[in-house]
């Protein structure tokens, strides 16, 4: 009995993978620098549909700023506005991806909204003209904000071929092929120009 389990054991570790995917790793820089707020994430994969999380995303608003001031979501996303400021906000998009305009509000309110169309969304407050923020919205769950020295990771992601993006506010996007393998992790760096 024990050898039989001992052979079971081992075609499950041979066969069979019991890691939750691949890692893409890597630095994004413009001009030699490190860019953090960019946001990398794979493109929309043929034949793949991803369910929206059943939880909302939040782009809070505290001391006169948006918090944070990049989020990425997945199609199909609600993303909940508080105003967690002593003052009213009047948080607006002109943006093609998601235009919308939430009136002005007071502390402690929430406002909502579902961002159904890929693409990046641009935030604005009519009272406040220095807040901007910006909502990246992706195709994939596999996606990643860099930080203060440019570096991001995107972890559990299955094996395959994928363009991977990155996106920045005032840098032109870019996009790589990457092969992800569960066995090593797939490093892939970006130099962005302005």
């Amino acid at each position: 009995m024990k050898l039989e389990f001992q052979i079971i054991l081992f075609i499950l570790l041979t066969y069979c993978s019991f890691g939750a995917g691949g890692e893409i790793k890597g630095t994004v820089k413009v001009n030699g620098d490190a860019l953090s707020d960019a946001v990398v994430y794979i493109e929309k994969i043929e034949g793949k549909t991803f369910s929206s999380p059943s939880q909302p995303a939040i782009m809070d608003q505290k001391d006169l700023t948006f918090v944070p001031h990049v989020l990425p979501v997945l199609v199909g996303t609600t993303v909940n506005f508080p105003n967690s400021d002593i003052t009213r906000h009047s948080v607006f998009s002109p943006s093609q991806t998601k235009k919308f305009d939430f009136g002005t509000y007071s502390q402690g309110s929430i406002k909502s909204i579902v961002f159904d169309r890929p693409g990046p969304v641009s935030l604005l407050c009519h009272v406040h003209p220095e807040m901007s923020a910006f909502i990246v919205v992706v195709e994939t769950p596999y996606f990643a904000v860099t930080n203060e020295y440019g570096n991001y990771k995107i972890s559990n992601v299955p094996a395959g071929k994928y363009r991977l993006t990155v996106w920045h506010e005032w840098a032109k996007p870019k996009t790589q092929q990457v092969n992800v393998n569960e066995k090593q992790d797939a490093t892939v760096n970006f130099s962005l120009e302005e």
